[in-house]
């Protein structure tokens, strides 16, 4: 009869040691690999219906053939969007919790006091998903270009105004910006949307105004106000015959709003590739091109690098806007 085989108590317990080890590095290897298993969730820091929201909602039904995955919106507003962005900033970095937001991931740095993320080091970014330009206007008649209207405004500082969709907000760090450029003094008049800032520009309280593009295009097509200039690198396609601010004489100025997906901070590669991968082959498809643009929205689908260095030059860039402007942080 043979004997049964007693190992020594230490080569056991080195050899559940290295088992351990095993199992702990072949888990999250493992998970990876299986990703996604289940529904993931998607963040959004605004209510339902906004700019943000359609985008996500867009992205989140085009992901759903090559991830193989329900991506679930889950609208979180408050606190100028800080909650919704913290939210994704604590959150599990395995993948099932992501953030799509606009450029307030970007700007809020610079515009409170505290805030309870990082933009560069709470985040793992994904895609740069579409951009949105701004659109400067006045009303029919008052000036014909915006070389026209900064000649007005320098004839008479501080007698002009000018409405925006916030404190804070793209549309006013674009004419801040524009004051500085220019040398220009006209006076904020902020309100709480797009819509609103239109109206005050049409029923006379305000001579000037700026906000995205989606927002008043129609407007502008039917010669109810009057499109001066556009913050993109490039003209509006539906608007061809507004320049825009750089071809109005601004070299380099170009303020769009961005809309990005983000994970949070120490999500695996491999997951994030997966995710960056599964939106540039969607972009791919015509349809959902055509419902970005039919957004308000140019399609960009630009990888996790070409999302990072656009937070890391915006950040600088926004401080910059709001530090000049005297903005004082909330």
């Amino acid at each position: 009869m043979m004997s049964a085989i007693v190992y020594p108590k230490r080569v056991f317990m080195h050899g559940l040691a290295a088992a351990a080890a095993i199992l702990a590095f072949a888990g999250p290897a493992t998970a990876q690999a299986d990703y996604p298993n289940r529904s993931i969730r998607v963040i959004v820091p605004f209510a339902a219906g906004g700019p943000s929201d359609i985008i996500a909602r867009i992205v989140a039904e085009a992901l759903y053939q090559p991830l193989g995955q329900s991506l679930v919106i889950e609208n979180r507003p408050g606190g100028g969007a800080n909650i919704g962005i913290g939210m994704v900033a604590r959150a599990e970095p395995d993948g099932y919790t992501l953030l799509a937001t606009t450029s307030a991931i970007v700007i809020n740095p610079s515009l409170y006091k505290t805030i309870p993320f990082d933009p560069i080091k709470s985040f793992a970014p994904i895609s740069d998903l579409a951009i949105s330009s701004q659109m400067l206007s006045v009303m029919p008649g008052f000036a014909d270009t915006l070389a026209d209207f900064i000649a007005k405004a320098k004839a008479a500082p501080g007698k002009y105004n000018y409405s925006s969709p916030g404190v804070g907000t793209q549309a006013q760090l674009t004419v801040e910006l524009l004051k500085q450029r220019a040398g220009i003094n006209i006076v904020h008049v902020p309100f709480s949307g797009g819509p609103p800032a239109v109206q005050a520009l049409m029923t006379g309280t305000t001579q000037f105004v700026t906000n995205a593009v989606p927002t008043s295009e129609a407007l502008a097509r039917q010669g109810t106000i009057k499109a001066l200039a556009v913050s993109g690198e490039k003209r509006w396609a539906s608007l061809p015959d507004v320049p825009t601010l750089v071809e109005s004489g601004y070299p380099g100025f170009v303020t769009d709003t961005f809309a990005g997906l983000f994970a949070p901070a120490g999500t695996p590669e491999p997951i994030v590739r997966k995710i960056a991968d599964a939106v540039a082959e969607a972009f791919k498809k015509p349809g959902i091109a055509a419902k970005i643009r039919q957004a308000g929205f140019q399609p960009i689908g630009g990888g996790p690098q070409v999302l990072a260095d656009r937070v890391k030059r915006e950040v600088a860039f926004n401080r910059e806007i709001i530090a000049k402007a005297g903005i004082e942080p909330r």
